[in-house]
């Protein structure tokens, strides 16, 4: 889509690839101006947009730009009115404000290289984790008959009663991981797994763990997504799966496509090396 900064038009015709954000992006020159045209067109919703819609594009007379978004690193790349954008079905627990909290524990997070480094950091954790959640919809694996299965007692004994499947927005999974997470964030996850499912901020700070540390031999996701593209973090979340097939896994092409998605959102390419 063209850039259309200037008086917008009364109508924007919606073409293949649009977004609420876009469309803000081109008529204002700012995509956080979405809620603008969709309170305009009848408070409409972004997964709602059909191409050849008809959309009322209002006058910008805010007077000038909303301000960016605060602070440094994460928040600073993705303000809440885009996450909202991204994530219209998104289950309460995997609120803003939990995100925010937790990724000011990992200052190194999304601010480290250059701006472009740091766009492309936050759309590649935020397409993982909704990969992982069917967008910030689900809290825990739905596949109940495996969660007995996450446990090996070879250096983390599992705890009676307790069950360590899939929990938060990367799916923190095994009860060594609950026991290693829990110990570098300070809250004792292999007693008390059902926190990463009840507590925001503990939610997403499994998540930036996972994706801060190294996963010997492998190397961490922060760093893989600045030193070698997209497709190595799918390979250290799950490349046993998804990887190494001959050709690229549906779900490892899932994840490539909402990297992309999230890459146009934050206004930076994607890189390159995509897939794994």
């Amino acid at each position: 889509m063209a850039r259309k900064q200037g008086n917008p038009p009364t109508t924007h015709t919606v073409e293949a690839g649009d977004t609420l954000f876009d469309i803000a992006q081109a008529y204002y020159g700012d995509g956080n101006q979405w809620q603008k045209i969709s309170a305009a067109n009848g408070n409409i919703q972004p997964q709602s947009l059909q191409i050849g819609q008809q959309l009322q594009i209002p006058a910008n007379n805010s007077g000038g730009n909303p301000p960016p978004p605060s602070g440094s690193g994460f928040a600073s790349i993705v303000s809440r009115q885009t996450y909202e954008a991204m994530f219209p079905n998104r289950n309460s627990l995997y609120s803003y404000e939990g995100l925010i909290t937790a990724a000011q524990k990992y200052p190194s997070f999304c601010n480290e290289g250059s701006d472009e480094q740091h766009k492309r950091e936050a759309a590649a954790f935020l397409a993982n984790i909704a990969h992982e959640t069917g967008d910030l919809q689900y809290i825990e694996e739905l596949n109940t008959a495996n969660w007995p299965h996450y446990c090996d007692p070879t250096t983390y004994p599992c705890v009676q009663g307790k069950t360590y499947q899939g929990r938060g927005p990367i799916q923190l999974s095994w009860n060594y991981n609950y026991a290693l997470c829990g110990k570098a964030i300070g809250k004792d996850l292999l007693n008390n797994p059902e926190l990463v499912s009840r507590d925001s901020v503990i939610s997403f700070t499994t998540a930036l763990w996972f994706w801060m540390t190294p996963q010997s031999p492998k190397s961490s996701c922060h760093n893989a997504i600045s030193q070698s593209g997209f497709g190595m973090t799918i390979n250290i979340i799950n490349g046993g799966i998804e990887c190494g097939k001959g050709q690229v896994t549906q779900q490892a092409q899932h994840r490539i496509q909402l990297y992309q998605q999230f890459t146009r959102m934050l206004g930076v390419s994607p890189g390159e090396n995509l897939s794994c």
